[in-house]
Parts: C-alpha cells; structure tokens; sequence
C-alpha cells in the first residue's frame, strides 16, 4: 500500500530558496533579451550551467552513470524540464512582462498535482486537487480576459505558451521522480543538463545561427546569473526536493516564484503589473491552498 508523501522543514527551507532564485530568472531574461534572440539566451543558460556542474561533480568526486537507460532518461528530462519549457517562457518574454510571467507560470502547481495524481501510486489524485486546479484555472482566466476569446493576438499566445510550459514542468517532474529516482542529486541535475545542451545547440544553430558573444556586461551578468543560480544551483535544489517530498510537492515553488520576479521587475525594470494579475494570482494562491490541503485542515 503506498503512503502519501509530506513536506518537512527543511524541504519548505529548500522550496523558499529555490522560489527565490527562480524569481530572478525572469529578470535575468528580461534583460537578456535586450541583445540576445530567445533560443540562444536557453543555450546559454543551459551551457554554462552544465559547466559549473560538471565543476561540483569533479570536487565531490561524484561519477557519472553509465547506463544509456539513464542518459536516455536524462535527453527526456532535458526536453520536459529545459528545452521546451524555457523556450517557451523566454519567447513569452519577449510580449508579456516578467512578473506577469511569472504569476501564470504558477499555474504549474495546479498542473502538477493533476499529473502527479494521475501517474503516481503516492501522490494520488483527490477532489481538493481537482478543485484546487478549478480555482487555479479560473485565476488564469481572469488574467488572460475574455477579450481573448474573440481571437488571438501576440500577446494572448504568449500566455498559452507559458502555460504550455507548466504542462511540460509537470510532466518533467513525474518523470524524474520515476525514471531517476536513487541517483545523487548533482548527478542528475548534470545529466539533465547536459541533454539539454545537446538538443538546443542544433536548434540554435537552424534558427539564430551561430552565437555570438559580443554583449554588455549587464547580458553577460544576466547570462551567468541565468545559467549559474537560476539553473546549476536551483537544480541542485530541485532534485533534492523531489527525493524528499515528490513531484507535486516540488511544483509549489511556482506559486512562490511570482513575488520575488514582480518585486524585480518593479524595482530594476519599472515593470507594473495589469490590474486584473492581482485578482487571478489570488485565485491561483487560493487553489494552491485547496490543492495542498494542509492549511484548510489546520482550519
């Protein structure tokens, strides 16, 4: 019989810093978009990170596994969790503000939760998830208007393409928890990394051509910020998270993430949000709440 998997302390630690450096993401792309094309600001992401990876493994000693079940596993998860999602989220960037973004990509927990209790014998699936996913939905709706309807414009595929990539973080997850379960967490953040690299540098190359590096400062520190806390560490911090507490646990960072990039994008870019974000995100919040469930037991 399978138990359901809990949140302890020093998990909820881990999800608040990870919450934090991947607030800052969207910045890093906001301002990386000044001179980069969104393929490539993912290359370099995922490049130099998986550098500054390959950098912990060699101090800790850390071998990497030879198996190819696992690297195939590894392309996969490279795919769902990198490649895909952060194409999508960077060319949503370049319509819609960072917070913005943010806020619907906090829709993950809500997707996460529906995938995770589909697939998953201990994270199954309850009516306070299905409700919670409701709510979220409906916070969504509220964001994206129902002028949306009446036909789509830039700005209205943007928020799909978000949204789209929180079905790809969702799936990830349930994937990693399944496929690289046992396996060190700096190993898999390596691996999954590494496949990323491997699938973007041919797609970069067919769409923006060969990368330059002739950028400012600013970029490059965007870049490096991007890549070596927003991807290398906060990986570390991912799959630490999904061996302690599993895949739906995990995605309750995104309904953290959009405090810390609204508060970035306000201060050092100017960014404000449209009056109806606020409304949607407290809806989305509410639905993490059902979702979880643990507040409205204590209740």
């Amino acid at each position: 019989m399978s138990t359901q998997v809990s949140m302890t302390g020093t998990a909820w630690a881990m999800l608040l810093v990870l919450a934090m450096v991947w607030g800052g993401s969207f910045f890093f792309v906001e301002v990386a978009l000044t001179e980069m094309p969104p393929l490539t600001i993912v290359l370099h992401r995922v490049f130099w990170a998986v550098l500054a990876l390959g950098a912990v493994l060699w101090s800790k000693g850390l071998a990497l596994p030879r198996s190819p079940r696992i690297w195939r596993a590894y392309l996969v998860m490279g795919a769902l969790n990198n490649v895909i999602p952060f194409s999508l989220i960077v060319w949503g960037q370049t319509v819609l503000e960072g917070g913005l973004a943010s806020i619907l990509n906090a829709m993950t927990a809500m997707v996460g939760a529906v995938v995770a209790g589909l697939l998953l014998a201990d994270e199954r699936l309850t009516a306070a998830k299905l409700a919670g996913a409701a709510l979220g939905l409906a916070g969504v709706a509220i964001i994206i208007g129902p002028e949306a309807l009446r036909g789509l414009d830039p700005r209205d595929l943007a928020q799909l393409a978000i949204l789209g990539a929180t079905l790809s973080y969702a799936v990830a997850s349930v994937w990693g928890k399944l496929r690289l379960g046992g396996v060190p967490p700096e190993v898999n953040a390596f691996g999954m990394l590494a496949g990323s690299t491997v699938l973007m540098i041919p797609l970069v190359l067919i769409v923006d051509g060969v990368p330059t590096l002739n950028h400012s400062p600013a970029v490059w520190g965007a870049i490096l910020g991007l890549a070596w806390l927003a991807t290398s560490f906060a990986y570390l911090l991912y799959f630490g998270i999904l061996a302690r507490a599993g895949a739906a646990n995990l995605m309750l960072v995104t309904l953290m993430v959009p405090p810390f990039a609204v508060a970035l994008g306000a201060v050092f870019l100017g960014e404000r949000l449209p009056a109806v974000a606020y409304p949607g995100f407290a809806l989305i919040a509410l639905g993490l709440a059902v979702t979880d469930g643990r507040l409205l037991r204590r209740r």
